[in-house]
């Protein structure tokens, strides 16, 4: 039976596992590399906590590249399912070539524009005098590798959609054990500091693109990158945007808080504060990773079987996704509210770091367990191709919730505020989300039925 034949018979609790391990593995390795990186750079003697601040200072930018990876890798995945649900693979690898061309054009504005503009914009995101250098000399080398980056991320999720969650996950784990192995040499043998994380980070997702257009090219993918798919097309540009808008707008959404947020740290804690949330926001990535691995594992899966018809199978897809997300980011919870000291204390010891830390974890992470459900249900709608209300959910708990109350409560309740903000948003787009998908869910119910009956009288 081939990869994309199961895809649509196979058990759905044994085709989320098959999925979504190596998507989980993999993404809590890249997170794990990531952490690695900023403990070591939190630890550098005398200077680790303006460092630390000063790489969190970068976070907006990284965002944004990992916007556009996300605007054609997810796009892309999520058509190549649709397509080969529908039996069309020449049209899938069309999609594929086109998204390696949008990569390529896209990476090359990117590195352009952040390279021309990186020290104002790191000034309007909040970055001190204190800071700035160490900013500069990180994000200068992420920008210079920023088409290693897209296409390492953008075209490792089409290798899930191709039928091989275990090759994409083994890209994730090369390019992460390479970082992890990198990342001491650079910044304490070397001693090349922030810079020596840039460039381990850089040779990292070097390795990774490699891997990954080897199978593309020359592995046992099914699909191929081929030279005659390579033109663009308007109608598969537009498809895969269309598509892609949707983790497009929300990251760039992320990037507007990051923005806000820094802001507002600054003014009501200083570099600390900045420094708190650049910790913190590390570790919630090692729960909310798993997530985007279920989501990963769960998207050829819904997408395969909408395109197919079988909805019975999509919202079984879903509920078990959105079982196993909850309790993942419910552990989370327990974790971070148990020993908040001793994690900030892995990252930095500087006392005002770590008193701002602790206090910020415990109320800005008080609805972590909603968020698991939210964040599936999100990535459900644009996998079966809705594209519009996924992008509102996407928004919604990013820009049309929490931008306001960033804004708002912090002038009544100073530093305090920030954190009460994420809170808030968290409950509020939960409850929103909930709301959105149980109207939806009987249109399905009602199709279903409606699928069923016309089986039975064709029978």
């Amino acid at each position: 039976m081939n990869n994309q034949k199961r895809l649509g018979e196979i058990g759905i609790g044994k085709l989320l596992l098959e999925f979504s391990i190596p998507a989980i593995v993999g993404m809590l390795v890249n997170t794990l590399y990531n952490i690695i990186d900023r403990i070591y750079i939190g630890n550098i003697p005398e200077i680790g906590n303006l460092a630390i601040t000063g790489v969190g200072i970068t976070l907006p930018l990284m965002t944004i590249i990992l916007a556009f990876g996300m605007l054609v890798g997810i796009g892309t995945a999520t058509r190549i399912s649709i397509k080969l649900g529908e039996h069309d693979k020449e049209s899938a690898e069309h999609h594929l070539g086109n998204a390696f061309t949008l990569i390529i054009i896209i990476s090359i504005l990117l590195t352009a524009v952040g390279l021309i503009f990186m020290r104002p914009l790191l000034s309007m995101f909040g970055a001190s005098v204190n800071t700035i250098g160490y900013a500069i000399d990180y994000i200068r080398i992420i920008f210079i590798g920023t088409i290693f980056n897209m296409l390492s991320f953008g075209l490792n999720h089409s290798i899930r959609s191709d039928g091989s969650p275990k090759v994409a996950m083994l890209s994730m784990l090369i390019g992460a054990l390479t970082n992890i192995i990198l990342d001491p040499i650079f910044i304490f043998v070397l001693g090349l500091g922030v810079k020596g994380g840039a460039i381990a980070t850089v040779i990292s997702q070097i390795v990774s693109t490699t891997w990954i257009l080897y199978y593309f090219t020359k592995g046992k993918s099914v699909l191929k990158i081929k030279r005659k798919y390579l033109k663009l097309n308007k109608e598969i540009v537009a498809s895969i945007f269309l598509i892609g808008m949707s983790p497009f707008s929300m990251q760039v959404a992320q990037c507007a808080v990051q923005v806000i947020s820094n802001n507002s740290l600054q003014r009501y804690g200083g570099d600390a504060a900045i420094g708190a949330m650049t910790i913190i926001n590390s570790l919630v990535m090692i729960f909310l990773m798993p997530i985007f691995g279920l989501n990963q594992g769960m998207q050829p899966i819904v997408g395969y079987n909408f395109g197919a018809k079988k909805y019975d199978r999509t919202k079984k897809t879903l509920k078990y996704t959105a079982i196993a997300a909850t309790t993942i980011v419910t552990i989370g919870f327990i974790v971070v509210e148990t020993i908040p000291e001793l994690l900030i204390s892995i990252f930095n010891r500087d006392p005002e770091l770590l008193r701002i830390g602790v206090s910020g974890m415990r109320i800005f992470l008080v609805m972590l367990p909603l968020i698991g459900a939210q964040i599936v249900t999100t990535n459900y709608f644009q996998s079966i191709g809705k594209v519009k209300v996924s992008m509102f959910l996407s928004l919604l708990r990013q820009v049309i919730i929490l931008i306001p109350l960033l804004i708002i409560i912090p002038k009544f309740m100073g530093l305090t505020g920030v954190w009460v903000a994420g809170a808030a948003s968290d409950f509020l787009s939960a409850l929103i989300t909930l709301t959105v998908f149980l109207r939806y869910n009987n249109k399905l119910k009602k199709d279903t039925i409606k699928q069923k009956s016309t089986q039975i009288l064709e029978a």
